[in-house]
């Protein structure tokens, strides 16, 4: 599957439909989780949206903001059927290939193992963000 790689400008409305119907279909939905979806981040110049598709839409997904001084990779979600496949994980390494670092993100907590294999430390206590435990993270390089 090709990777696709663009900020908010560039954004078919086809596409965005498809991004926010994968990240509603994991955050909201199937994880029981409300919270603002829309959080206003989306169409920051330095954003940008990072994805696979096939035939049914949006397979894997992740967001890359610019966070201060460092790259923030978050948003980070799997179609429920193509999970287990790498595909998050590909998204991850194209966008720590394609920026320079350090990067962060806050792990969910049960996928900070999966965040270490990618290079990330504990760089923080475990907090709780809308009802589900998180991990904030580092890479430096």
């Amino acid at each position: 599957m090709k990777i696709c790689d663009r900020k908010f400008a560039k954004l078919t409305t086809d596409e965005l439909h498809d991004i926010l119907k994968l990240r509603i279909d994991v955050f909201v939905a199937e994880q029981a989780c409300a919270y603002p979806e829309l959080d206003g981040r989306d169409t920051e110049p330095g954003t940008r949206h990072v994805w696979m598709a096939d035939d049914i839409g949006v397979v894997a997904y992740v967001r890359v903001l610019q966070d201060d001084d460092a790259i923030r990779i978050c948003r980070v979600a799997t179609r429920e059927d193509a999970r287990s496949g790498g595909l998050a994980g590909a998204l991850i390494e194209h966008a720590l290939d394609s920026t320079d670092g350090p990067w962060v993100l806050d792990a969910q907590s049960y996928l900070a193992g999966w965040c270490r294999e990618r290079g990330f430390e504990d760089d923080g206590e475990e907090f709780i963000e809308y009802g589900i435990a998180h991990i904030p993270m580092l890479r430096e390089s």
